[in-house]
């Protein structure tokens, strides 16, 4: 009786001080513990690097300078694909990007100025009167059909936006769709992101 309990205490003894010993670290004996991996600790240097504040105006200039040629950069990416994350001010907001499919999916006379301004150009310095004049006929017309236009974008807008968007501020919306519609289609920024024709 007395050796069954003595081997069964001996048992219960060995079992807790199996249970209290560490397991065996199986990372690497040379790496100092407590140490993160090579890439973590390249990472966290890179972002205290950043945090640090500059030592002098030299190197302030020069973090301004890299800072602002990575914003430009995204910036001109944002422009080519409409990520409205790095947008400039003028261009972000539901309303705008609104405003701009609604323009880029209609014609617009006012695209069409600059070629013809060019024509008009080339008839006036003619020798001829009569191209002189029809040049000048030419330009009163453009002028006239860009304003009737731009009167018939800006109401058709002003209603849609009303209906779209009755709760956002849409001060300046009709004047950066008017300032887009004069734009040749293929040099417009931020590059437009639906096809003509396409309800936006």
């Amino acid at each position: 009786m007395f050796r069954s309990r003595s081997k069964d205490g001996q048992a219960a003894t060995t079992q807790v001080n199996d249970a209290a010993e560490p397991q065996s670290d199986t990372r690497d004996p040379e790496a100092p513990k407590g140490r993160p991996t090579p890439k973590r600790s390249e990472a966290e240097a890179q972002r205290r690097a950043l945090a640090k504040p500059p030592a002098n105006r030299k190197e302030a200039a020069k973090r301004q300078r890299q800072e602002r040629r990575t914003s430009m950069a995204k910036q001109r990416e944002a422009l080519a694909t409409g990520d409205e994350r790095y947008l400039p001010p003028r261009d972000k907001g539901p309303v705008r990007r609104f405003v701009r499919d609604f323009v880029d999916s209609k014609w617009a006379v006012a695209e069409f100025f600059l070629p013809f301004a060019v024509v008009i150009l080339i008839l006036s310095m003619m020798p001829s009167m009569a191209m002189r004049n029809l040049s000048l006929l030419f330009w009163l017309l453009l002028i006239v059909l860009i304003v009737v236009d731009s009167f018939v974008t800006a109401f058709r807008l002003k209603k849609r936006l009303r209906e779209r968007f009755p709760d956002e501020h849409k001060k300046g919306a009709v004047a950066y769709a008017l300032m887009r519609t004069l734009q040749m289609r293929r040099m417009r920024l931020p590059k437009p992101q639906v096809a003509r024709g396409e309800k936006p």
